[in-house]
């Protein structure tokens, strides 16, 4: 994996390979410094110790807006199976000082008919919360959300409508995703088309 400049951000892909770029700054005279000569932080440290271990999915991309700042960064998921398929989604990531004790801030930026997402981009992922440890990464949160689009789980809904329409007709729930999906009103809430 590697980063590539792509306009206005630097995308990291799966078919890429970081530790040669990795590699190269290092022979180029590069330290353990973050932006501006600083010495890097722990979380710094972290984040990219987890950046350059990343094994993306082929449904996933990251990008990063600011070649200079790991700790912000967008996730893309474009599901290739299940109820959300042909759908993009983008999240975002907020790293706080405090990783790899405290899990980053992720919200979905994408409007999407989802019982684990409410309509705030709020997600509701249990390593996110009360069930993060020091020892998860970065890759851990991305396959946490890409499974969240293969299996939705009612159980524990943000989205109380969805999850009930889920548990009660998966039709229509199946139909309500594509209707949003395709741009459109799910009852009185209108969501932006989102298929790739």
């Amino acid at each position: 994996m590697s980063f590539t400049w792509e306009g206005t951000a630097w995308t990291l892909s799966s078919s890429q390979s970081i530790s040669k770029q990795k590699k190269d700054e290092e022979s180029a005279g590069g330290n353990r410094t973050g932006a501006g000569g600083k010495k890097a932080s722990a979380a710094q440290l972290r984040i990219q110790k987890d950046i350059n271990e990343l094994n993306l999915p082929k449904t996933c991309e990251i990008l990063f807006p600011d070649q200079d700042d790991l700790l912000n960064f967008k996730l893309v998921i474009s599901p290739d199976e299940g109820f959300y398929k042909g759908g993009k989604f983008v999240f975002s990531f907020k790293v706080g000082q405090g990783y790899p004790h405290d899990p980053p801030k992720v919200k979905c930026e994408t409007m999407v008919y989802h019982p684990n997402i409410d309509l705030e981009g709020n997600v509701c992922l249990n390593i996110l919360r009360e069930d993060w440890k020091p020892v998860l990464t970065v890759n851990s949160i991305i396959y946490g959300l890409q499974y969240l689009f293969l299996e939705p789980n009612p159980e524990d809904p943000l989205n109380k409508e969805a999850a009930e329409v889920l548990q009660t007709n998966r039709r229509l729930f199946e139909q309500n995703v594509q209707r949003s999906l395709r741009g459109g009103y799910v009852g009185a809430t209108y969501f932006e088309r989102c298929l790739k």
